[in-house]
């Protein structure tokens, strides 16, 4: 038989003592507990056998190297120092991972509370009128299993107001659901108000989640995605520190990232004041048909003495979608989730070549007589990859058109101007729109396709009224401050103006300007050239209406055509080509196949 001793590492005082004299124990055995620090370290047996001898009794201190007990084995070893330091490759303990931990439990039973499957009447509530809840829009969006959840044990602020239970069941994360996930593989920043919960209203702690969401964003360049219902600021909240709130530090570090990381917002159902204002600082803002969005709420309006609204009656759909506030209507909150997935896309990069349409067909988008209107959306959904083109703000500016799409999978921005509005005449909506849309292009590294057909910008006292001039002021500038590679087509009539404007400022700003046959220039158009140009040689033909000075008129017109048809600018080269539209496509992947990627990427 070998006497062998279990000694102490550490310097501390014997707490306990856990086996007696005469006990068999295995290597791994805890026979005592020592506290140094305000910390019980273990100290196990190292070897099988018999405890013979205790050394070390409660209360005493021990030193390094202090023998502990003496355990008699039939094994010939060498002493082992055994605390929880240096443990043997076996140990028995007193308990397994099998069995289930009480603070583990405690905290996994915390986080269902916070579930979909704790609130069932809420949620059975919220599908009734036809929604989804936070969590469900949330798991639909980002990719599966990618969310690290930040802050879901918060709740309201109302310890003074009501009882920790309470809070825990109706309160969940403060009725914000947000994280760090990925979205088509992505890492992205996600978040979503939970109608849920106090009607969405913004509270102390999920402003505060806010706050250290968006600067997570920040500091590693993420998107975001909020997904905004509800009202504004919370006056329930009684543990907030403050009075007013107006420290809060949100609205300013959102507003921050616009430009630096894409914005995305989706707004469905009732989304007033504060939730209205995060969702305005979006760059691409998503909406369901039946959203209302309101800087303020029926209360607020009520309070400001203007009268008496229901929900329904503030900033519905059809009025923002007409006035440019919405970019992507949806049918419902399903819908606007995956238009939400689509717009990431565009700024995450390149996708496999997409399905080539025939462009053969190109050939015909614009009809061989030039006075005779068509639709412009022909040529997108004709030159670009099948199923990829995504149009913005499709109610408002009616005359230009904007939208993402995907050239050989490559990610671009497209601007055209169309005919079936004003005969792509720019007013003033028109303006600032393409004027924005050139902004989110250059700010997030989108080339840009211009597909022009413009008689200029739209004129006249009533136009003039609209504030027209600043407009056309601000798209000039936005051209000019275009650093992301462009290309100009021009379908058909680019004249004075309106047509620089539409290609960054002239015809030699892209990286090519070319023109389908059906192309025409000049600094006006024709018609109202030969109108102020010629007068004389009409009033010589005869009076207004006559047969012959509408023979004149037709005949100088045709003159001015030849002078300024496409192949004769080409001639003098004011421009790059003229092509046959069905080489569009290849002009396109040339160029941007071409660009160095310092150029795509800031």
């Amino acid at each position: 038989m070998q006497p062998h001793a279990v000694i102490a590492e550490l310097q501390g005082t014997v707490v306990t003592v856990e086996v007696e004299v005469g006990q068999a124990v295995e290597p791994g055995t805890i026979v005592a507990l020592v506290e140094s620090m305000k910390l019980h370290h273990e100290v196990r047996a190292g070897v099988a056998g018999t405890v013979t001898e205790i050394h070390a009794e409660p209360g005493r201190t021990v030193a390094p190297g202090t023998v502990m007990l003496t355990i008699t084995t039939s094994q010939v070893v060498e002493p082992v120092v055994t605390t929880e330091t240096r443990r043997p490759p076996v140990v028995s303990t007193s308990s397994t991972t099998s069995e289930a931990r009480l603070d583990l439990a405690a905290v996994l039973d915390r986080h269902a509370l916070g579930l979909d499957a704790a609130r069932p009447d809420a949620v059975a509530r919220r599908h009734g009128r036809g929604g989804r809840t936070a969590r469900e829009n949330i798991a639909d969006l980002v990719d599966p299993g990618s969310l690290v959840e930040y802050g879901p044990l918060a709740v309201a602020s109302q310890h003074r107001r009501r009882d920790h239970d309470d809070l825990t069941r109706r309160t969940p994360a403060d009725g914000l659901v947000g994280g760090l996930a990925t979205v088509n593989g992505h890492r992205t920043v996600v978040m979503s108000y939970d109608y849920m919960v106090l009607a969405g209203t913004q509270g102390h702690r999920n402003h505060r989640k806010k706050d250290k969401l968006f600067a997570v964003a920040a500091e590693l360049g993420l998107p975001v995605v909020l997904y905004a219902e509800g009202g504004g600021g919370r006056p329930g909240d009684s543990d907030t520190g403050g009075v007013t709130g107006l420290d809060c530090l949100a609205f300013e570090l959102l507003a921050g990232l616009s430009g630096r990381v894409p914005l995305v917002g989706v707004g469905a159902g009732y989304c007033f004041a504060g939730n209205a204002a995060l969702l305005g600082s979006c760059d691409i803002i998503v909406a369901t048909r039946g959203s209302n969005i309101g800087m303020a709420g029926p209360a607020m309006i009520e309070g400001g003495g203007l009268g008496v609204f229901d929900p329904t009656e503030i900033g519905p759909s059809d009025v923002h979608l007409a006035n440019g506030v919405i970019d992507l209507l949806a049918d419902d909150e399903a819908h606007a989730t995956a238009l939400a997935r689509q717009c990431l896309g565009y700024f995450q990069g390149m996708l496999p070549a997409g399905e080539v349409p025939d462009q053969t067909r190109l050939r015909d988008v614009v009809p061989a007589d030039r006075l005779r209107a068509y639709d412009v959306r022909q040529a997108l959904h004709g030159l670009f990859d099948a199923g990829s083109v995504l149009e913005l703000r499709a109610g408002f500016g009616l005359g230009m058109i904007t939208a993402f799409a995907r050239v050989d999978g490559q990610p671009v921005g497209v601007l055209a101007n169309n005919p079936l509005h004003l005969a792509g005449a720019i007013d003033r909506d028109a303006a600032a729109k393409a004027a924005r849309f050139m902004r989110l292009c250059e700010t997030h590294r989108l080339p840009l396709v211009m597909l022009v057909d413009t008689p200029g910008f739209m004129v006249g006292p009533d136009t003039e009224a609209t504030g027209l001039v600043r407009e056309v002021g601000d798209l000039f500038v936005a051209g000019a401050r275009l650093t992301v590679p462009t290309v100009a087509v021009v379908l058909r009539k680019a004249y004075g103006l309106g047509a620089q404007a539409m290609m960054g400022g002239n015809t030699k700003a892209p990286l090519a300007c070319v023109a389908w046959p059906t192309g025409e220039f000049g600094p006006m158009g024709l018609e109202g050239a030969v109108r102020l140009g010629f007068r004389a040689e009409l009033d010589a033909a005869g009076p207004e209406g006559s047969p012959a000075r509408d023979a004149r008129f037709t005949e100088l017109v045709a003159q001015q055509y030849e002078r300024g048809k496409a192949v004769t600018i080409a001639e003098w080269y004011e421009i790059d080509d003229v092509i046959d539209p069905a080489d569009t496509r290849h002009w396109l992947t040339t160029l941007l196949g071409a660009v160095p990627p310092r150029l795509n990427h800031l």
